[in-house]
């Protein structure tokens, strides 16, 4: 019989996209009761989690812990999906602004929280690792709409929130851009960058001009570091 100290906690990883699903959807209901949020806020909330579901269910390897850096990435999750389903309506909220503006920055906090938490428990994984960069790249992209919907830019805004997407795109018909990046701390400065000069963007003391300047200076930043990272795929792609 195998001794109870031996057992390791599993939970099948349905069981915690279910509760991830609640926390949402308890976040979700919340906020669209206090704003009195439209029926398209509701379905912009559900379509996004289920496009983040679903590729875990596809691609998780089956009966393996989903881990508990995961969980709290699945946390930030619901956080997130929270505030991109809000941006297109945020014009709406007003003072509010400063509430939003409060959760995006516990969102940023939390996005150390689960690298912490794969360190110490030594379960850092490729897959924690894309989950955690996918999510920065829905949260960037949603403040950007955020931006937009408040006419502190131009359309050229969501420049800032596409490129990854596009990045990505573009690997699918070249295929020396599918290679693993080195970490880089130029990388994460930039993405930091990126999202504090839009979340400052949003918020009501922060004027048109302002907003502009530090957004184009992001976006500068942003394609700088893009062609850094296709120059170094394109030389190591070359290699023989």
């Amino acid at each position: 019989m195998m001794d109870s100290r031996t057992r390791t906690f599993h939970l099948p990883v349905a069981a915690d996209l279910a509760w991830g699903a609640g926390l949402t959807a308890l976040l979700v209901a919340s906020a669209g009761i206090a704003f009195r949020m439209p029926p398209g806020f509701y379905g912009i909330a559900a379509l996004l989690y289920l496009a983040i579901a679903l590729p875990i269910i596809r691609y998780w390897p089956a009966g393996r812990d989903f881990g508990w850096a995961n969980r709290a990435t699945l946390v930030r999750t619901a956080m997130i999906v929270l505030l991109v389903s809000l941006a297109p309506f945020i014009a709406g909220l007003g003072n509010w602004l400063w509430l939003y503006g409060s959760l995006c920055l516990l969102a940023l906090i939390l996005d150390g929280v689960d690298g912490a938490i794969a360190r110490a428990t030594q379960s850092t994984t490729t897959f924690g690792a894309r989950f955690d960069m996918e999510l920065d790249a829905l949260f960037i992209l949603g403040l950007c709409v955020a931006v937009l919907v408040l006419e502190k830019a131009g359309i050229w805004v969501l420049a800032l929130g596409l490129m990854r997407y596009a990045f990505v795109a573009a690997g699918h018909w070249l295929d020396f851009m599918n290679q693993p990046l080195p970490e880089s701390f130029r990388r994460k400065t930039v993405c930091v960058w990126q999202v504090v000069t839009l979340m400052v963007a949003i918020l009501p003391v922060a004027s048109t001009a302002f907003a502009t300047w530090t957004l184009a200076t992001a976006l500068a930043l942003l394609c700088y570091s893009f062609l850094i990272d296709l120059r170094w795929l394109y030389k190591t792609g070359r290699q023989p």
